[in-house]
């Protein structure tokens, strides 16, 4: 079987092992044995290659500043001066315990001040934190700030619904439970009124 980048890790991947250091193949060898399995048999044989492969990319958050993506802003928005709002943007994560899967969707709101930024960009900031090993409350506040900080704007929202694996899969195994967080910066925390608004157009009830 000879290695094809279309068919990426169904083939035997040799080559780009090259650059996965050595102890980290050796550590998921370990990890395969102890949990009861032949890491040398055929199904296995690639496995760690793939598994280090994967994590790099899980983390690739770490290699990057999440607000360089707002680095870019617009002035010419015809005086609007009303909420901006990105609803249901899909993520991946996977939590700092057990290193396992976080899958959930956020939204993201904020009021300009005097300039707003490419809406594709929210999901970026997103991604860019997601994209590292993470607690969810940790996750929403960063992409909070993050957006607070660069943009400078009246207020900003953000609120997160995800479900975790180490509580679905192991652990007390409940299924289809949500967590829900949420962080109000500026006017979405200091005015009831404002706050109840960008809630409701997030279709998240307000808790009080």
């Amino acid at each position: 079987m000879t290695d094809s980048p279309r068919n990426g890790d169904l083939v035997a991947s040799t080559d780009r092992d090259a650059n996965v250091p050595d102890d980290v193949l050796s550590a998921i060898r370990t990890l395969i044995e102890w949990t009861g399995d032949d890491p040398e048999r055929e199904g296995l044989i690639d496995t760690p290659g793939r598994v280090a492969r994967a994590w790099k990319e899980y983390c690739q958050g770490y290699g990057e500043d999440p607000g360089i993506h707002l680095a870019r802003v617009f002035e010419e928005v015809g005086g609007y001066d009303e909420l901006v709002l990105l609803r249901d943007i899909p993520f991946q994560s996977h939590c700092e315990h057990h290193m396992a899967p976080i899958i959930g969707k956020a939204h993201i709101a904020y009021l300009p001040h005097h300039h707003v930024v490419g809406i594709s960009k929210l999901a970026r900031v997103l991604h860019g934190y997601a994209r590292r090993l993470q607690v969810q409350e940790r996750l929403t506040a960063e992409v909070a700030d993050c957006i607070w900080d660069r943009l400078a704007p009246q207020g900003v929202a953000v609120v997160i619904e995800a479900t975790h694996a180490c509580m679905t899969a192991r652990g007390v195994r409940t299924p289809g439970v949500t967590m829900t967080t949420s962080r109000m910066m500026g006017c979405f925390r200091d005015d009831e009124k404002s706050r109840k608004e960008v809630l409701m157009l997030m279709g998240v009830a307000d808790k009080g």
